[in-house]
């Protein structure tokens, strides 16, 4: 009787541990987000080690502080790489084990920019490039498994993609958009300025007669919004003027003003003096000459340039550069004139 009952007693308990020990030692699926699961089969382990747990617990895993490890820290012998080293078993660093751990097909890799659609990386492409060498890029340098989504100018000093993409092992990261941004549309930019109409830039138009690389990123970094460049800056050859500047590849940024600035319609600049107000009227003066015969060989684009004495103006500058003896316009210097800007 005694006997029954502790075998009925021991039965339950058995039961429990046995269950207890199959939780325990259940496989383990570590998810990607873009391949199939590795799994960490506990049976195939603890019969290689005669079920000793502790040659891994908490010798290798400490289960109270559970994360992921990258390869590059596998390959300095942290979590699974303590034992796979290519002494004690196959080498987490050999390219030709990959697979007896990562099962299946790396899946392509989608990334959605703002304002430039959808960047697809193909696995399938870049591993038949390679011919299977996956540490190309899973080498700790170029793909290090923790490094968050970089710039296109990043990518140009050499990050992710740009450790190939440099135009010499592949096309180069700048220029060749349309390469991974499939279907690529980039919007037209528009810049308000004060005081005149906006200026807008087209993408579209300037696509169709010179290549990404012509600008980006030689002129402009890939950034919607860059600082701005005064027409100064650009008659010098910075930012459009270093296409639009002598007018040798395009119009140039002096005097062609409604070509950017669509409807534009310069007011009347009014200058208080002590003879009363004189104005300046633009719509008057672009019925007999063009915006280029004015700026920005005698005026810079700026509202307000300083002033200019009549003394000045007699000896050719401002106004006077025009309204002289008599020549271009009525000269400055007759005084049955100066109710012509004087509104005395």
């Amino acid at each position: 009787m005694l006997k029954r009952i502790v075998l009925l007693t021991l039965v339950p308990m058995l039961f429990f541990a046995a269950a207890s020990f199959a939780v325990e030692t259940k496989d383990i699926r570590f998810t990607f987000k873009n391949a199939d699961p590795v799994v960490f089969s506990h049976e195939l382990h603890l019969n290689k080690y005669d079920n000793k747990c502790k040659v891994c617990h908490d010798a290798i895993f400490n289960l109270r502080t559970r994360r992921h490890f990258t390869m590059a820290e596998m390959e300095k012998t942290k979590s699974c790489g303590a034992c796979h080293s290519g002494i004690k078993a196959f080498s987490v660093a050999s390219e030709k084990d990959c697979v007896k751990c990562h099962k299946g097909k790396p899946r392509d890799i989608t990334y959605r920019i703002k304002g430039l659609g959808e960047a697809t990386f193909s696995h399938a492409i870049h591993i038949a490039k390679t011919g299977g060498a996956c540490k190309s890029c899973h080498n700790g340098k170029v793909i290090t498994g923790k490094q968050k989504a970089v710039t296109m100018a990043e990518m140009e000093k050499g990050k992710t993609c740009g450790a190939c993409h440099t135009g010499k092992k592949a096309f180069s990261v700048t220029g060749s958009c349309n390469r991974c941004h499939k279907g690529m549309n980039p919007r037209e930019i528009t810049f308000n300025l004060k005081g005149v109409t906006p200026a807008t830039f087209s993408h579209q138009v300037h696509t169709q007669a010179y290549s990404c690389k012509e600008c980006h990123t030689r002129v402009f970094p890939f950034k919607a919004v860059v600082g701005k460049a005064t027409m100064a800056d650009m008659e010098k050859g910075a930012s459009c003027g270093t296409c639009h500047s002598k007018g040798k590849d395009a119009f140039p940024t002096t005097g062609d003003c409604d070509k950017c600035h669509k409807g534009m319609k310069p007011g009347v600049i009014t200058f208080k003096t002590d003879a009363g107000v004189a104005t300046f009227s633009h719509e008057f003066h672009l019925q007999a000459y063009k915006c280029a015969d004015c700026h920005t060989k005698v005026f810079p684009y700026k509202a307000v340039t300083g002033t200019a004495t009549m003394a000045d103006m007699e000896k050719g500058t401002s106004c006077g550069t025009c309204h002289n003896q008599g020549k271009d316009a009525f000269s400055v210097k007759d005084d049955k004139f100066c109710d012509k800007c004087h509104k005395m």
